[in-house]
């Protein structure tokens, strides 16, 4: 009753009917992201890569990568799942005024354009993935069956992005100070989390920060499949799943609520 209720929603028959149009839409965005660059795509590649050996290179020697074992490793997978959060929300804030020229003229359920949005960067996200298998092989990590659930945490954050696009692409339309807002939540969102550095360093008092964190969660998960080997604290991924959920509803309920009115604004 409850899934045949879900598979009748509005919101499920909409994304069925425009499937194609969403495929069109993220190619598109792939497209203008690496427009006139002269290695295109592969900035997918070189660019987590780059980041990596820099970073490890500065906090190696400076901070002795902190004293974690397979710094490389530890690094990139942070840094890639924060950048998968990081773009596909900054992506999904301008999803709707900055598609305004197409929204006024023909009729297209809007959440697709912040979907598309979001998900461009999840194709981004997986193509770099490949970076981290190399630098895996590279440093001899040992490949265990665990790393399969690595996915389940990642699923999860992606619809947790989903939930916080459509939150911010609504907010957005009548507040267009809330891009420059979020850059500086960004970034201290980023310093935030033990991305570069272990949460042990971090004082007992803050370290709540962490807990109520939904992508260090994700990181967490994917840190302790591939470094120790062993499965995550399930705990730790009903955390991030009900965070989810929680961000879903509260997103497709806002963006319906004041969808009508976004012709207005635009």
């Amino acid at each position: 009753m409850l899934i045949s209720t879900i598979k009748d929603h509005r919101f499920i028959d909409n994304f069925n009917r425009y499937r194609y149009l969403l495929i069109q839409l993220i190619i598109r965005n792939i497209k203008l992201r690496y427009r006139r660059s002269v290695l295109g795509i592969f900035w997918s590649f070189l660019e987590p890569l780059l980041s990596m050996i820099v970073l490890t290179i500065i906090f190696s020697s400076i901070f002795k990568g902190f004293g974690v074992s397979n710094y490389p490793v530890y690094l990139l997978i942070g840094r890639l799942i924060f950048q998968l959060y990081s773009t596909a929300t900054t992506a999904a804030i301008s999803s709707i005024t900055g598609n305004s020229g197409i929204i006024k003229k023909v009729y297209i359920p809007k959440y697709i354009f912040t979907i598309a949005g979001v998900l461009s960067s999840v194709v981004t996200f997986l193509l770099s993935l490949v970076v981290l298998l190399l630098v895996m092989i590279a440093t001899h990590v040992h490949f265990t069956i665990y790393m399969i659930f690595a996915s389940l945490p990642l699923i999860a954050l992606v619809f947790f992005i989903i939930g916080t696009g459509l939150i911010l692409a609504t907010l957005a339309v009548f507040f267009r100070d809330i891009r420059h807002l979020y850059g500086v939540f960004i970034t201290l969102l980023m310093y935030a989390t033990p991305i570069f550095y272990p949460p042990q360093i971090v004082p007992e008092s803050f370290r709540f920060i962490q807990t109520l964190n939904p992508i260090y969660a994700a990181i967490v998960c994917c840190r302790t499949v591939v470094l120790d080997g062993t499965l995550y604290d399930p705990s730790t991924l009903l955390f991030l799943v009900g965070s989810a959920i929680f961000t879903m509803v509260l997103g497709i309920a806002l963006f319906y609520k004041y969808q009508d009115r976004f012709i207005l604004h635009i």
